[in-house]
């Protein structure tokens, strides 16, 4: 249901020439300039919904306002601190990509990746370790894999009635999407989790899995199996009286046909069962034994879930009522609850994960499905939103999210590249969330020890959360949120936070200082001015991936002889306390690869590669890789071969003459 968008191609600097590789695109989309007015109605627009203007009423302030002063008393080690959650990682937040538009937001092949994507998923790297990104969706399971398309692309869509919801055209893609997503984890660490197509179990379609696994090799982090299989029924995709029993079978079916393919040697990788909650509940999964039955299959178990939906607006001919009222629902996003009454169903089934010795993942996830809710799902107020979600999913046991990116239609993106036809001119427009992302990143850091505890702070007062984040052992960070909109300043709020002390048992332990980051925006309902610690990533049609101003880590003087640190929280906004030098050292990032975005897409005027270099370029090109070695564990020779990427400077001069800029960062 996306339309296209465009490509940018990196920009090349090939030895001996300093010409820039400028690729383009044929079938390019002309976008429909629309009218809006900033505070309008959301209907008062008509273009696409990822760059809709519209700018809702700031909600008021709450009635009675919470407490603008109070205390937390934290203890310093987390031996003694109840409630405290699994170890978590930095990567914790990643991405879902719908598989049908992979070709307009990652790239159109393995030689041709969008450097903002890059430079993008650069950030999130260097924060977290590494970004984890699923490329999947409704699509993933009406995806056929074959040799070739006839006009040369990688991926294209036989697009039937997509007029409503349960009509899902079929995918035909080549091996040249694995082997571009192979080639991002060569310039940016990124994991994949990728699909096996269940849309019909008597005729299977495992070559994407064969694929993935010889192309990808340690980079697959998991192949999931069946997509919101509870909806297949209502979607039309199986008979009305398809249960979970019949998921459970022919989950089966499949995992036997993977035992029979030499071509697919790792086997205990599967992710299921990605239910929706709608028909189902995971338990009634659970209660078929599904676990122990598939145990050595099952790398990780998986929900998806969206806390509303605006399907009536984005079908209107589907027959599912009155669209609902973006304005009606915006304060269901501002406040503490919204992110805990999203998981408080899955609370049972993180216990059940756990003791089965499975992590547990938010598979697929947003604002609202049928793409969110204009004014909304991109406003200032969706990224405390998405920041505190993440937080909580991470404190209740989760093992990760991924939140969902779509095409042009769609307003809760991530980020979204322009329409094609405003690519010579315009650059990309990210989504708010993009910012919830890098903050979840740096609040558990790149150690994979960090646990998280909600502390119900001022008096649970549900506009003011905060959480305590614990690493190796010991109190690093605390986060506290204002979702609060107030520019008179009248609502900000001051933290008071006391580490050991009083009748902790534990000595005064409050630091001489405190460094703080600050997430902040002009209102909830904002949609530009957003920066992270005083930096910007740019607003609508102006976003290429890199940092404008200058990074503003605040110190803040604590009172070592009361034992507090007072931190100030404005309204709205977010604060990250980092509590040891360490704990600001390992957030912050060290070195960013960014990746030259002079490129635009055109079909004329432009310098190319000579083909001759593509098609001997190392992973570039199908007449050499079936002479390629594997990267699969145990595999010699699979059915497809890998990319090779041996060093960042080979894969850019030999194929993507990619220029990469490596900017050290000033240690704050």
């Amino acid at each position: 249901m996306v339309l296209l968008s465009l490509f940018l191609a990196l920009s090349c600097y090939l030895t001996f020439t300093n010409a820039v590789t400028v690729y383009g695109q044929t079938g390019a989309i002309t976008a429909p300039v629309g009218t809006s007015t900033t505070s309008a109605g959301p209907s008062a627009y008509t273009g696409y919904a990822a760059f809709n203007p519209t700018v809702l009423a700031v909600p008021a302030v709450p009635q009675p306002p919470p407490p603008t002063q109070f205390g937390i008393q934290l203890l310093n080690s987390a031996q003694n601190v109840q409630g405290l959650s699994i170890k978590q990682s930095g990567a914790f937040l990643g991405f879902s990509i719908e598989m049908s538009v992979v070709n307009q937001v990652i790239g159109i092949n393995s030689s041709f990746i969008q450097p903002i994507f890059l430079n993008l998923m650069s950030l999130v790297a260097q924060r977290a370790g590494q970004v984890n990104i699923r490329v999947g969706g409704n699509t993933q399971d009406f995806a056929v894999m074959v040799d070739s398309l006839a006009d040369g692309s990688a991926i294209e869509k036989d697009k039937t009635d997509t007029s409503n919801p349960t009509d899902t055209p079929t995918l035909f893609f080549t091996a040249e999407i694995i082997y571009m997503l192979s080639n991002v984890s060569s310039l940016v660490n990124t994991k994949w989790y990728l699909g096996i197509p269940m849309n019909d179990t008597t005729n299977l379609r495992l070559q994407i899995a064969e694929a993935a696994e010889s192309i990808l090799g340690d980079n697959l982090l998991g192949l999931q199996l069946g997509n919101e299989p509870d909806l297949y029924a209502s979607h039309n995709h199986r008979p009305q009286t398809y249960s979970q029993f019949d998921y459970f079978g022919e989950f089966g079916v499949v995992v036997q046909a993977i035992a029979n393919d030499e071509n697919i040697p790792i086997r205990n990788n599967l992710i299921a069962p990605s239910v929706a909650t709608g028909a189902w509940t995971p338990e009634m999964v659970w209660d078929t034994g599904f676990i122990p039955a598939y145990t050595n299959q099952l790398g990780a178990l998986a929900v998806e879930q969206y806390p509303d939906n605006n399907c009536a607006a984005a079908f209107p001919d589907a027959g599912l009522g009155d669209p609902k009222d973006p304005q009606a629902v915006f304060t269901n996003y501002l406040n503490h609850t919204a992110g805990i009454s999203i998981i408080q169903k899955y609370l049972n089934s993180t216990q059940i994960a756990q003791q089965a010795g499975k992590p547990f993942l938010m598979f697929e996830t947003n604002s609202a499905s049928c793409g969110g809710f204009p004014g909304v799902s991109d406003s200032f107020g969706s990224a405390l939103w998405a920041l505190d979600y993440g937080l909580q999913m991470a404190y209740s046991n989760f093992s990760g999210a991924l939140l969902h990116v779509g095409g042009a239609d769609d307003t809760y993106n991530p980020f979204t590249p322009p329409p094609t036809n405003m690519s010579a001119f315009n650059k990309w427009t990210l989504g708010p969330v993009f910012y919830s992302v890098l903050a979840v990143a740096e609040t558990l850091g790149t150690s994979n020890t960090s646990q998280v505890l909600d502390l119900q702070a001022n008096g649970n007062n549900i506009f003011t959360p905060a959480y305590a984040i614990y690493e190796n052992g010991n109190l690093a960070r605390v986060a506290l949120f204002n979702y609060v909109s107030d520019n008179t300043g009248a609502s900000d709020y001051t933290a008071s936070i006391s580490v050991g002390g009083g009748q902790t048992g534990e000595g005064n332990g409050t630091p001489a200082q405190v460094k703080v980051k600050y997430l902040t925006a002009p209102s909830v309902a904002a949609k530009s001015n957003i920066t992270w610690a005083g930096q910007t990533l740019g607003d609508m049609f102006h976003v290429d991936g890199r940092w404008s101003g200058d990074e503003n880590v605040q110190s803040v003087s604590c009172d070592q002889g009361n034992n507090v640190c007072n931190v100030k929280v404005p309204a709205p906004g977010f604060a990250l306390v980092f509590l040891t030098d360490d704990a600001l050292k390992e957030s912050e990032p060290k070195e960013t690869v960014t990746f030259s975005t002079s490129a635009v897409t055109r079909s004329i005027n432009t310098a190319t590669v000579d083909p001759s270099v593509l098609a001997t370029s190392n992973g570039q090109n199908g007449s050499t890789r079936d002479k390629l070695g594997s990267t699969s564990k145990g595999s010699t020779g699979n059915a497809f071969a890998s990319v090779v990427a041996p060093s960042l400077t080979t894969l850019c001069a030999a194929a993507l003459g990619a220029l990469v800029v490596l900017s050290r960062l000033a240690a704050a």
